[in-house]
């Protein structure tokens, strides 16, 4: 419902992208959301609302949580996009924020277990060169 009263605001729509959470987690919904929008972003890993606690942080991380969305939502839409939470009873909550510095940043406390360009992990990985020679076989 809450996508639903979004969508029906057209041009004045709050979400600016939306993302499934499957395969990988958020480690993989995350960093996709802000990369197509050309961006990085830093995220706080213990904002991530948990049911369960106890998880380690690379559990809460890669999660395959099913029937989830990660949402990118402009800070002044964002008071408008909790009324709609809230009428509908819809629990969200803010993890991070897109960055102009494309930069992939993950807080966990005052450690940043993630802390890499953008391109690495979703563009341009360091290309591995490796020296073959070829060795003739006797017989």
């Amino acid at each position: 419902e809450v996508i639903i009263h979004c969508w029906g605001l057209g041009a004045d729509n709050p979400v600016l992208a939306i993302h499934d959470v499957g395969a990988g987690g958020i480690s993989n919904a995350f960093p996709e959301l802000v990369n197509d929008a050309g961006r990085g972003a830093r995220f706080d890993l213990r904002k991530v609302p948990l049911e369960e606690s106890g998880l380690a942080p690379k559990e809460i991380w890669c999660n395959e949580s099913q029937e989830r969305y990660v949402l990118a939502i402009a800070p002044e839409s964002l008071e408008l996009f909790k009324s709609f939470c809230e009428r509908e009873r819809c629990p969200f909550a803010v993890i991070g924020v897109a960055t102009e510095a494309r930069e992939l940043k993950l807080a966990d406390g005052d450690e940043f277990p993630i802390d890499m360009p953008m391109d690495v992990l979703l563009g341009k990985p360091p290309k591995t060169h490796r020296n073959v020679t070829r060795v003739a076989r006797d017989g």
